[in-house]
């Protein structure tokens, strides 16, 4: 048996294995950056793949099950992403699979009925939590309310959703997804935020982290893309932020922006609802806040930025928004957008 690195500009190779992976109903994710292979004469019998530290894409036939194939394949590739700086990895499998990585010194973060999310290395879920409450000094003997958001830009929308629930909560912290696939960075969307509700005093902006709408816990959100996998994805995000985040953080609500336009935030939504619930959280919708009959909302704004349409993005987003927009920095951003075809 012999284990080989995949040459991603092959497309022989590329093939054999996106054949492979449709014998386990799975499919190559194009995002990874490094593919491994085992061997038994010149047939494929195992692959892992990684994008970052997760690991993606791990098949294995049934008659070489159990004997140390999938190990040396796994530790191939944890090895790979130390020599590339990270010590923290994480893998999104099926439930069947989660004894082999436990076995390997791999933690559950949470699991549907037929997906798993697992980690190994220098962080956990439960210590970021832990850092997050010294950071923000959260009570966590008090109740609270919590809301995602990505603000790709911060607009009068979510401006409108935060001011409705510091109304009716003793304190809200707003998580800002981390994850860096939007045409705003996440330093200048959590800012813009901050910014954004400074002039409410019990509401924390915070980090998202990678545990909450991520590459790792819900891919197709960046995606926009409904698939088989949608619905795990959205129940495996939501069973983290109530085992996790709900039970850490104290918290017993949640709120959701109600969404007309995109069919994927709205099965999550969706998702939140039935899930939630189970661990003590109360999910509640917002009606979008609305100009002249049109919800307002984010892709809305940088439809009018790749116009340059300053004259109704103004009455669509924050005095501070709009200042960040017509600076060289925002510009640039909305340079950059006119020549993008991203959903987000």
């Amino acid at each position: 048996m012999n284990i080989d690195k995949v040459n991603p500009n092959n497309f022989v190779e590329l093939e054999e294995i996106t054949n492979f992976l449709k014998k386990f109903n799975l499919g190559f994710d194009k995002s990874v950056d490094y593919t491994v292979v085992a061997r038994e004469n010149q047939n494929i019998i195992a692959t892992a793949s990684k994008e970052k530290n997760i690991i993606k894409c791990f098949a294995i036939s049934s008659e070489y099950q159990g004997l140390g194939i999938s190990t040396q394949l796994l530790t191939h590739l944890v090895n790979k992403m130390f020599d590339e700086g990270y010590y923290h990895s994480m893998v999104f499998t099926k439930l069947e699979n989660s004894e082999l990585f436990k076995n390997m010194g791999y933690k559950e973060i949470a699991h549907t009925d037929k997906v798993i999310l697992l980690e190994m290395g220098n962080k956990s879920i439960d210590k970021t939590l832990e850092k997050i409450i010294k950071k923000y000094d959260i009570d966590t003997s008090k109740k609270r309310a919590m809301i995602v958001m990505n603000c790709n830009p911060f607009t009068l929308g979510h401006q409108y959703l935060i001011e409705r629930v510091a109304g009716e909560n003793e304190e809200v912290l707003i998580f800002v997804v981390e994850e860096d696939r939007s045409i705003f960075p996440f330093n200048i969307r959590y800012e813009l935020v901050k910014k954004g509700v400074a002039h409410l005093h019990n509401v924390k902006v915070l980090e998202g982290t990678e545990y909450i709408i991520s590459s790792t816990t819900f891919p197709n959100y960046f995606l926009r893309k409904e698939d088989d996998f949608l619905i795990e994805y959205t129940k495996l995000d939501a069973s983290i932020c109530g085992e996790k985040f709900g039970k850490i953080l104290n918290i017993d609500r949640r709120y959701v922006g109600e969404e007309p336009y995109c069919k994927v935030t709205n099965s999550y939504n969706t998702t939140l609802k039935n899930i939630l619930p189970k661990y003590g959280i109360e999910v509640i919708v917002i009606p979008r806040k609305e100009i002249e009959e049109k919800a307002i909302s984010a892709s809305y704004v940088r439809e009018l930025l790749k116009k340059d349409d300053f004259d109704k993005i103004k009455n669509l987003v924050p005095q501070s928004t709009l200042e960040f927009l017509l600076s060289p920095q925002g510009k640039e951003i909305g340079e950059k957008l006119k020549l993008s075809n991203t959903p987000h």
